[in-house]
Order: structure tokens, then sequence, then C-alpha cells
């Protein structure tokens, strides 16, 4: 497993008005899944570009309802737990590397959409910044820690 790379990704910290966090139940889990939109980093692609993307694939904001207000500094990583390491992104990966950027979401509720093409969350909500760590599964709760002390203030 320490010989595999990590994957490069990019993650969304949407912030709504009142402060309120977006997350996401993922669909193909049967426990408790909730995370903010992320995905990985196309070939060529620059991080911002992939996190915008990334948040109209997931949830059909489009770039022009929110505004970037800052990423992280620096790469954040995870490692797969040992049982998901060769079943998920074809057995390549050992983790990800993330770059997370909040985004102020200037639309309304009912402009977002998790039924797009390729749906990943089953249903959605907003959650104060304090309640997201304890809400992720828990291999990703260190990165949501590490997320949350930077960009949540």
């Amino acid at each position: 497993m320490t010989n595999l790379p990590y994957r490069p990704c990019v993650g969304v910290m949407l912030v709504n008005a009142d402060g309120h966090v977006f997350v996401g139940q993922r669909r193909d889990s049967d426990i408790a899944a909730w995370q903010m939109p992320q995905g990985g980093i196309d070939e060529g692609e620059e991080p911002q570009a992939a996190a915008l993307r990334e948040l109209w694939e997931e949830t059909g904001v489009t770039a022009d309802l929110v505004e970037v207000e800052r990423g992280t500094g620096n790469w954040v990583y995870y490692d797969l737990p040992p049982e998901l390491v060769g079943k998920v992104w074809k057995g390549k990966y050992r983790g990800q590397k993330q770059l997370w950027y909040r985004m102020r979401f200037l639309g309304t509720d009912d402009q977002i959409n998790i039924a797009t093409e390729h749906p990943e969350f089953s249903e959605w909500a907003w959650l104060a910044p304090d309640q997201l760590v304890a809400n992720i599964v828990p291999f990703k709760r260190d990165v949501y820690a590490q997320v949350v002390g930077e960009l949540a203030g």
C-alpha cells in the first residue's frame, strides 16, 4: 500500500449565508457517510477549475452561483482504510491528496440539484461547521478537522 501514489483531488466547502456548510449523504453507502463535494483533478486541469466542475457535477451549482473565497495553503492527505485499498479507484491509489476551496453560495436552496447525470448523493443538508467532523466517515475525520480549522473561520 505504501508504494501506491495519492490521487490528486479537490474539495469544496460550500458555505451559505447563515455560515452553514453543504454536505451530501453518499449514495453508495449503507452507513452515515456525509461529505462535502469533492473529486479528482483531470489531466491538465487547474485545481480551482476542477473544484468548480466537481461542485457542478455533484450539486448542480454553477460557477455563477458561488464566490471563491480562499483555499487550503497546502495539500491535505488521507489514506484509505486497508479494506478499501484495491477496491476503489481500480486499486491505483493509497488515498487522496486534496486541495480544498471555501466558496460562498450566492444562490437559493432550490438551485441545488443532487439529481445530476451521475448522482453521488441521496440527500443533502446544511451543517454548522462545528458539526462537520462528527458526521463524516471516520477515516476522513482528520482531513475534515484540518479543512474546517483552516477554512471555516
